[in-house]
This record gives structure tokens, C-alpha cells and sequence, in this order.
């Protein structure tokens, strides 16, 4: 009984008692009878309630929300419909997928009650065919999926498996709003073999990405090869640089004798040789090495 209902009620039985008291028996006789008959006929439906009324066992319509009276005894409220978004999880335990891997899935179904009158009448219990038809669909979805396709590309499963779900579920007047599955769980020997395989797939693309890199730098090797046996100027250049950043990095000085700069470009000392027509006097070099005595 609603608030509204107990109140007019309550109000029946005390104006009841207060004229028995007062010796007007009839009177309070006749203000309990009208308590009864209102407490038996007024309904209230809230605003996401509807009523499915019989009267004699036919339909007499759905009422709600709002007031509304029935004639006691030959009217009957069969049943009242929650029209507000509705949640159903439902799983599927040990579903074999298309490539025959066992695997467990928890899903969450939305629905609501567009139709009142079907959902009433249609089918006897629609909340347990909801779930029954969700765990029908669902393993009928995973044994004509890959695996793969499971845990990847849940978006589309979701999709279609709310298409086929809402399909079956329209003729009773409910719709489904969405599907999502929560959790795809495979047996712990499998998730080991794909961990396996997948760092396997990796070291193959890092050794195929270094592989690339290391013909690249080839590559540039060999150019600069080219370069500088076009301009033997250019590796002892190139090796006075070196010699220069190393010290820079390091903080100190290092003298090293020009023959052996001289050394890392064999182009440079056949250009400076003389040619065998002139006579050239043997000249001793010396080179003297200083050393920075440490405090």
C-alpha cells in the first residue's frame, strides 16, 4: 500500500472511531466500509511503473504512473513493470572457440521495457529469458569466433552480439541497449605459449628493425669511404676531429707525433713522397716528448 493510499485510509478509520464514539454507529460503520474499499481500489504507479491490469481475466490495459482505481475483486494487478534501464551479467564457462580453445566469458547485458503489455503477457518470466537467451547467444558468438578476435576486437563482438541478443528479445517487448563483455579468460598452460610466442614476434622485429639499421649504416659507410678516397685531405681532417673531441670529452691534452696522423691516411704520405729523379738528404727527426711533472 502507497503513502498516499495509508493516509485516506487512515483518515476513513479515525473519522470511523471518532463517530462510534460519539454514538453514530452507522456513520462509523460506513466510514470503515469506504477505508476497506479504498485501501482495495487506489493504486499509485511511480513514474517508471506500469501496471498490467485484468479485469475477469482479460485485459483491461496498463495503467500508471500516476493515481489510478480498480474495482476490487474483479480487477487483479498481474504484475508491475519496471520500465527504468535494467543490468543482467551473465558467463559462459568453458565455450570452445572456432580454433577449439576452452575459454570463459563474462558479459553484462542493458535492457529496458519499451512494451508493458508484452513483457506481461508474451512470455511468463522475461528476466529469466533474458538471461537463458544472453548465455544462448553469447556461446553460440564464441564458437563461431577466433580466439584472436575475442581479444582484440571486442567492439564489434559487443556490437553483434547485442544485434542478435535485441533480435530475439523485440517480440517481447524489451530492447537491449548494449552489450559488453567484462572478461575473456583463458587456461594458464595457453596464456604461457601466447606470452612465449608474442616475445618471440618481438625479438624477431628488433632483430629485423637492427638488421635494417646495420645495412643503413653500411650504406653510409661505404659512402663516406668513397668521399674520402676522392679527398685524402678529408680523413686526416676527419681523424684531427676525433683526436680533438676525445680530448675535449676527456679534459686533457694528449700529444701525438704527425707521422702518426700521417699514418691513418696512406693517400696523403704516397702524395708527399719525392719522385725517384730528385736525390733527397736522409734527415734525422727527432721527436722530443715533454711530460708534465704532477705536483
Amino acid at each position: 500500500m502507497n503513502a498516499i493510499t495509508s493516509f485516506i485510509v487512515a483518515v476513513f478509520v479515525l473519522s470511523g472511531a471518532l463517530a462510534y464514539a460519539a454514538g453514530y454507529l452507522p456513520l462509523a460503520i460506513l466510514l470503515w466500509m469506504c477505508a476497506v474499499i479504498v485501501a482495495l481500489s487506489l493504486r499509485m504507479a511511480n513514474t517508471w511503473q506500469k501496471f498490467v491490469v485484468l479485469r475477469a481475466g482479460k485485459l483491461r490495459g496498463v495503467s500508471g504512473p500516476g493515481l489510478f482505481l480498480i474495482i476490487p475483486v474483479v480487477d487483479r494487478v498481474v504484475t508491475i513493470i519496471d520500465e527504468r534501464i535494467q543490468t543482467t551479467a551473465f558467463n559462459a564457462e568453458q565455450a570452445l572457440t572456432r580454433d577449439t580453445v576452452p575459454v570463459n566469458v563474462d558479459a553484462i547485458i542493458f535492457w529496458h521495457v519499451h512494451d508493458a503489455q508484452k513483457a506481461a503477457l508474451a512470455i511468463t518470466d522475461y528476466r529469466q529469458a533474458i538471461d537463458r537467451i544472453a548465455q544462448t547467444s553469447l556461446r553460440e558468438m564464441i564458437g563461431s569466433s577466433m580466439l584472436s578476435v575475442l581479444l582484440s576486437d571486442r567492439q564489434s563482438t559487443d556490437q553483434a552480439l547485442c544485434r542478435k541478443i535485441g533480435d530475439k528479445t523485440a517480440e517481447w517487448g524489451i530492447t537491449v541497449r548494449s552489450v559488453e563483455i567484462r572478461d575473456v579468460a583463458i587456461p594458464v598452460a595457453l596464456q604461457d605459449a601466447m606470452s612465449r610466442q608474442a616475445q618471440a614476434e618481438r625479438e624477431k622485429q628488433a632483430r629485423i628493425i637492427l638488421g635494417s639499421a646495420e645495412a643503413e649504416i653500411a650504406g653510409k659507410f661505404v659512402e663516406a669511404a668513397n668521399i674520402y678516397a676522392e679527398h685524402p685531405t678529408a680523413l686526416q681532417l676527419r681523424a684531427m676531429n676525433i683526436i680533438y673531441e676525445t680530448t675535449k670529452e676527456r679534459g686533457t691534452t694528449i700529444l701525438i707525433p704527425s707521422s702518426m696522423v700521417d699514418s691513418l691516411n696512406p693517400m696523403a704520405n704516397m702524395l708527399k713522397k719525392p719522385s725517384p729523379s730528385r736525390s733527397v738528404v736522409p734527415a734525422t727527426v727527432v721527436n722530443h716528448a715533454s711530460a708534465v711533472d704532477a705536483d
